[in-house]
């Protein structure tokens, strides 16, 4: 599609990758569909690369190695991947490995942002920014790059909450798409008591999943948080896409607690609220409030162990979260919420 110009997204046939000496082909198998790219569609963002008008999307993958270059050890002919998102700038933390905490703003990002996308046949990538899968991981591996926004999420809660002893025992999750989803299913793994607030009805599938994990479903009923998530949260995951909540979320945070701010927000909502009582609650309480953005390798390589993880402890959830498959055709259809879905995925090849 062109960036910036909503609507024109559409199948085309572009040139085939060619692998060098140090890169890898890749067969694309699936490509998950989030708010991001409804978002590139939209006309909101995304820029292609340098000399195009056009950019191909997708930015959630899964892929088999079909050829390897004569210098690539660390992947075969056969396996199963997951590509990185984010490419580093150069700028000292790109420099050391976490272009996620990217100071320069110049990074690019495969299907966002100066770099081609991965909904297509096949693609060509350096290794370094491929994770393999475990076989048994296949139906659901889709679902890798998502979870790595709460894994890095949850990582850098606990690393903030180094200052002083931490040891959560209750999070609240703010949304039950995907994200919020992943991140319940993350901090259940770990013990936590975890509600899930969400306004759809409780018996549609993203909420029952959040049950069946364990987890406490809260349905929204008006605006205020705090009249249905009654706290206090020593840890809450924001991932709903609306921003006032990001807000109201310090209403019931503990003291000592961290909240995370996943969403990425367009648009210009204007919100009243007291600002004394929210830096005294800030202040007095010792909490933390940060946001976190994409993902560096490290947390896809966590996110592989928890998947297996998920597996282990509520055997065929995960795959559950996987409600729609679509064909390539049928990609535009896939960007509208609908009812009753919580992860559409498009299959490029089986």
């Amino acid at each position: 599609m062109r960036p910036g110009v909503p609507g024109s997204v559409r199948v085309a046939d572009l040139p085939a990758p060619v692998s060098g000496p140090r890169e890898v082909l890749v067969r694309t198998l699936e490509v998950g569909i989030c708010g991001t790219d409804a978002d590139i569609v939209a006309g909101q963002h995304g820029a292609p690369p340098p000399g195009r008008p056009e950019l191909v999307l997708g930015h959630e993958s899964l892929g088999e190695v079909v050829q390897v270059g004569e210098a690539v050890s660390s992947c075969a002919p056969g396996d199963l991947v997951v590509a990185t998102v984010r490419r580093p700038d150069g700028c000292p933390n790109c420099r050391h490995g976490e272009s996620d905490m990217c100071s320069w703003g110049k990074y690019r990002e495969r299907g966002i942002k100066e770099l081609d996308g991965f909904l297509a046949e096949c693609y060509a990538e350096v290794p370094e920014y491929l994770v393999v899968i475990p076989p048994a991981l296949r139906s659901f591996a889709v679902l890798l790059e998502p979870l790595t926004v709460v894994e890095k999420a949850v990582f850098q809660a606990y690393k903030l909450q180094e200052r002083l002893y931490w040891r959560p025992s209750r999070a609240l999750v703010l949304g039950a798409g995907p994200v919020g989803l992943l991140g319940a299913l993350l901090l259940r793994s770990r013990g936590l008591e975890v509600a899930v607030y969400d306004r759809e009805d409780p018996g549609q599938a993203g909420p029952t999943l959040a049950v069946q994990a364990g987890a406490t479903y809260l349905q929204a009923a008006g605006d205020e948080l705090a009249k249905v998530a009654a706290g206090p949260y020593d840890l809450i995951l924001e991932a709903t896409g609306y921003s006032p909540l990001a807000f109201q979320a310090v209403e019931v945070l503990a003291p000592n607690g961290a909240l995370a701010l996943l969403s990425v927000t367009g648009g210009d909502r204007q919100l009243s609220l007291s600002v004394d009582r929210l830096n005294l609650e800030l202040v007095l309480g010792n909490r933390v409030v940060f946001g976190s953005v994409n993902a560096n390798r490290r947390y896809f390589e966590h996110g592989v162990a928890d998947l297996e993880r998920f597996e282990e402890l509520w055997s065929g959830l995960a795959a559950r979260l996987i409600t729609r498959r679509l064909s390539m055709e049928d990609y535009a259809a896939g960007l509208a919420h609908r009812e009753g879905q919580i992860k559409e995925v498009v299959v490029v090849a089986s």
